[in-house]
This record gives structure tokens, sequence and C-alpha cells, in this order.
């Protein structure tokens, strides 16, 4: 393998590197020592340098480096910095001197000499190289232990690709493991595709200030996040403010635009004094907007210039205040379908919707509801200094039921907690026994009840209508209630591999089923019907949107 040609980058030493007489070779010199290492042969030297204030300093360079280095090519760039402490104007040279730079990675490599200029000087080279400017390594330079004649002292060579180092790579990915769990409040999740998101919202909180949007149904944990990623960025100084969490669903009228961005003294009706509001009060932390498809249009068009210039009015008012926040939105409608409504503005859906996430609800991750039931547990210990725990038969019944079809589960984890709750209340000596998970689960058909007699007698069976049309009455009506139960699943299913999951897990279980999605459509064309089409036909239904 052919080494390719070394060149190295870095200022000159005006302090270290200035010598002069026959006495400069018993000092060490930086510059000077780099060509002369054995074992590190340099083909070039790119030095930067104010030539016009130090033309002595340039020329006895060029002399003593050709005396060490003969095949050594040296070029100084003349480079004046008027203040080198100032850490503006030192970045901004460097970085257009790396800009301007003709870098050949292909046939050349790249090291850049961190020993020599200023303190700001080298933090400057060290986030430049790191952020890749500088395609490069690091070459750090040190003086002998005690000054000898002739000795070059010693160098090291840095490469800030950290994946290279074991022990640090292991601490990185130690602290992303913690953040993670962190952001999931401690909850040991298993779901894998939950699990993939959550370590990207991990990364877009810490790179990025930018919006974020958390879609899902209620219940799913959206505001428990959101709180979490500003704790997050509080503790890595990211956000020095508060947490200022609103539901737009509770605002309305004059109400809302002076909840939202104040109000001046006179601006309506009953406004005796002047308010700041909540976008003010959340000034250099986190604002929370959940449910944000219920806010009006006029404050959807306020919000947007917030978030974009960081100053608004208030209402009545005609001097701007400020606030610097980090914004992240909650919905559980569909933002794009409200837009095509004309129910919400299209400039500031785009504004949100460059990082958009999806948090399924509690029967989307049927996998994850064993975790989350010992999270509640220890919740219920912490609130209430008391365990409580399960015995065994106890657990595996109600775990059962969890997982079940019959589990609805409208209101998500929220439903969940409210359960394990009543389940940790009512045990005796701190055990949850067969007979309280029974007692629960019966309570749980009644409360969900409702709402499903509600959906199936009524607007299932008008879903059942609405994709057979007159054929409904081939149907024998032993089919007909199969058929109604399948529509209902896959009405409120994502995907037909969900809906799938959902319908055969005992069997998924039992590993005697292998396409889900594939027995779910040999099933629905039996009946000439398609699962797109069942969606379709569901999503035009009043009774069930």
């Amino acid at each position: 393998m052919q080494i390719k040609p070394l060149v190295v980058i870095g200022f000159v030493g005006t302090v270290l590197d200035a010598a002069t007489g026959p006495a400069r070779w018993e000092r060490w010199r930086p510059t000077v020592a780099i060509g002369m290492y054995e074992d590190l042969a340099v083909a070039r030297l790119e030095l930067l340098l104010d030539e016009r204030r130090f033309t002595k300093l340039a020329a006895t360079l060029r002399h003593d480096l050709a005396q060490v280095s003969p095949e050594t090519q040296v070029q100084i760039h003349d480079f004046h910095l008027a203040d080198p402490w100032d850490f503006e104007q030192v970045f901004a040279a460097l970085h257009e001197f790396a800009r301007s730079y003709p870098f050949d990675v292909e046939r050349e490599d790249y090291l850049v000499h961190i020993s020599t200029g200023t303190h700001v000087a080298q933090i400057c080279w060290f986030l430049l190289t790191e952020a890749r400017f500088f395609p490069a390594r690091l070459l750090q330079t040190s003086p002998p232990p005690k000054q000898r004649t002739g000795d070059c002292g010693s160098y090291a060579v840095i490469d800030l690709d950290l994946a290279r180092y074991d022990r640090i790579a292991q601490r990185f990915a130690r602290e992303r493991a913690d953040t993670a769990s962190f952001l999931k409040s401690g909850i040991a999740t298993l779901s894998p595709a939950f699990n993939r998101m959550i370590e990207q919202i991990e990364r877009v909180a810490v790179r990025s200030r930018a919006p974020m949007l958390l879609l899902g149904p209620t219940g799913a944990g959206k505001s428990m996040l959101a709180r979490n990623l500003f704790e997050l960025k509080r503790s890595r100084h990211d956000l020095k403010g508060r947490f200022v969490e609103v539901n737009c669903a509770t605002l309305r009228g004059d109400g809302a635009g002076s909840a939202l961005f104040g109000h001046v003294r006179g601006a309506f009706t009953g406004a005796q004094g002047e308010r700041a509001g909540l976008l003010k009060s959340a000034d250099g932390g986190l604002l929370f907007l959940d449910e944000i498809g219920e806010l009006g249009l006029d404050e959807q068009a306020m919000l947007l210039r917030a978030i974009e210039d960081k100053r608004f009015p208030p209402l009545g008012g005609d001097r701007e205040v400020s606030s610097d926040f980090q914004l992240i939105a909650g919905t559980n409608r569909d933002l794009a379908e409200a837009v095509l409504q004309g129910r919400f503005r299209e400039d500031l859906y785009a504004r949100l919707n460059l990082w958009t996430f999806y948090l399924p609800g509690l029967k989307e991750r049927a996998e994850d509801i064993e975790p989350n039931l010992d999270f509640e547990l220890e919740r219920f210990a912490r609130l209430n200094s008391e365990r409580i725990t399960f015995n065994r038969e106890a657990r595996e019944r109600y775990l059962r039921f969890a997982m079940s079809v019959d589990a609805t589960w409208p209101g998500n984890f929220r439903d969940l907690g409210a359960s394990v709750t009543r389940m940790a209340t009512l045990a005796s000596q701190g055990r949850i026994t067969v007979e309280v998970v029974d007692e629960e689960t019966a309570r749980l058909g009644r409360l969900w009840g409702h709402s499903r007699r509600g959906v199936a007698g009524n607007g299932h069976d008008s879903l059942l209508q609405a994709v057979l049309g007159d054929a409904i009455g081939e149907i024998d009506r032993f089919d007909r209630v199969q058929l109604c139960e399948v529509l209902r699943v896959c009405a409120a299913a994502r995907s037909a591999s969900d809906a799938g999951r959902t319908l055969f897990q005992a069997s998924r279980e039992k590993r005697t089923s292998s396409n889900d999605a594939d027995r779910l459509r040999k099933y629905l064309k039996r009946f000439g019907l398609e699962f797109a089409q069942v969606q379709a036909a569901a999503k035009a239904l009043p009774s069930l949107k």
C-alpha cells in the first residue's frame, strides 16, 4: 500500500519559534522540531505567519528547516490577525483559510499542528478540525523533559474520530443509552421501532433547537416526553428558562390570544391590566403546545411570527415583546388533512413539520405493556410509600387480558396507569391477587363497553353496510358478526400488518402464523373486500370519526 504524502498545517510560534544566532539550536522550537522526527516524514509544511511583521523569523525558519529536513517543502501564508486573542476573528480567519485551501484527501494526508499560536487559536483549530472543515488529524508536539541540545522532544497524532477510541466510544454509548432511558422515563421498552424513534429524538434534541411535532393518540405520552426533553436540554445547559405546557383545546376567543401572547390594558372588555402571556413566560425555556390542531387561525398566524422572528405584539399593543423559546407541539389530529380543509395554516404546518414523530398507542406496542406495568407499580410505590406486587398467576392473567383484542385501551397509557392504581389501592397485604385482577378487568370491560357498544352496535354495523352494500344480505349472520369485528380492528389500525397482529395474536404466540397481513387480506377477499377500501369507508363515516 502506497503511503500518501503528509502535509502539516499550523501557525508559526512567534515566541517559541523565535530565536537567532547559533544558540537557537539549543532551544526547542516546535515548528523546526516537526522536521526532525525520524518517523514523521513531512512532505510539505503550510505555515501561517504575518510575514510583514516577522520577515526575519520567516527567513530563519526556511533556512533551518532546509537544514534538518531538506525534502520538506515550506510554504508560508501571509496571515494577519489584528487581535490573535479575539475568538470570532481567529475562527473566521481560519474558517476562510480552510474554505480556500485546495485539500486533496485522495492524494494527501493532513495534520493540523496545535502546539503553536494562542490558546484561542488552538481551540479554533480543534473545533474546525472536529467539524471536518480541516479534513485532518491533530499534531501535538512537546519539548523534551530537559532542554538538551538537538533534542526535538516528542509528538502525538490525535484522531478526532472518537469511534477509534474504545473507552471513549463506550462512554459515549453509555451516555446515549442513559439519555434514551431518561427520555423513556426509565421504562425498559421492548418495541424496536419505538426505541429507534427515541434514539432519533435524542439526537435531534441535542443538536437542534428547531420546533418538534409529536403525533399520536391521547394518552400516548406526548406530554411526558416533552417534559423529559426539557429536563434533558436543561441538564446540558441548552435551556435556562421554564417548562410551559398549554392545552390549546382549552383556549377560546380573546382568551386564547391573551393567554398565549398577553395583552395590554383595554385590549378587550375586561382587560383591566396587562398580562405577559405564556409565550413570554417560556422565554429561554421550552413551550409545549398540546393539541395544537385546536388552535384558531388567528392564533396560528401570530404563533408562526413568534417562532420565526422571536418577537410578537401582545393583544391590543403596538410594542413588540421578545421571547426565545424551544417549541414542541403535540396533536392527535391529522394536520395535513386539517390544512386541506382550511382549519390549519399551511405555512405553520410546514414550519412544524421539520421533525415529526409519531408516538404509537398502547395497542400498537403490546410488547411494552409489561415494562409499563412495572413502571406504574414503581410510580405507585414512590407516591404512596408502599410497594405492591402481583402474585404470579394474577400477573399472567392481567397481562393476557391487557394484550388481548378485548383490551382496547382508548386512553392508552393513562388507562393503564389508572388501572394499576386501582389494583394497587385495593390490594391487601401488598399483593395483587387473581380476584383483584378479575374485578379490574371486569371494571375495564364496563368502562369501555359503552363506547364499544356505541361503535360496534352502530358505527361498525354502518361500516359493514358501507363496504358491502346490497351484498350484506347474502352473508350469514354468523359470518356477519365475525366480519364486523374484523372491520372494527381494520378501521382502528395503522396498516394491514398492524390489524393482522391484533387479530391473530394468539396464533402468532404459538408460532403458527407467519404472515398476519396476508391472512387478513385473504379473509377480506372472501367477501370481495380490500384493507384500503375498509379504511377509506371508515374515514367517510361520521360515527367513526
